[in-house]
């Protein structure tokens, strides 16, 4: 099963996790302008970037065209980054 973008689904599916309608979003200086937290995923400068806003540039691989056993430690990476990001942040994760 292989998502729009040419992302294996499947790992998500393991864990009960449906992306299949969902579609690559650009990142739009409005939407920037309008979080407190901005995570990209290797975006480097190429982003927009306003003061007082914190970035997260998450240095990880690109999933799109892997297979399930390499998906599946780049799905477990970003929830272990996610969960980190919420206890810092003082909000308990769901389980």
């Amino acid at each position: 099963m292989t998502g729009r973008s040419g992302v294996n689904l499947e790992p998500l599916a393991e864990v009960g996790t449906d992306i299949s309608a969902e579609t690559t979003k650009i990142l739009t200086a409005e939407a920037v302008q309008a979080s407190d937290i901005v995570i990209t995923i290797d975006c480097g400068d190429a982003c927009p970037s306003f003061p007082g806003k914190c970035y997260l540039d998450w240095k990880l691989d690109d999933p799109a065209g892997q297979g399930v056993d390499t998906a599946r430690p780049i799905r477990d990476r970003i929830e272990w980054r996610i969960r980190g990001l919420l206890a810092d942040l003082g909000v308990e994760a769901a389980v």
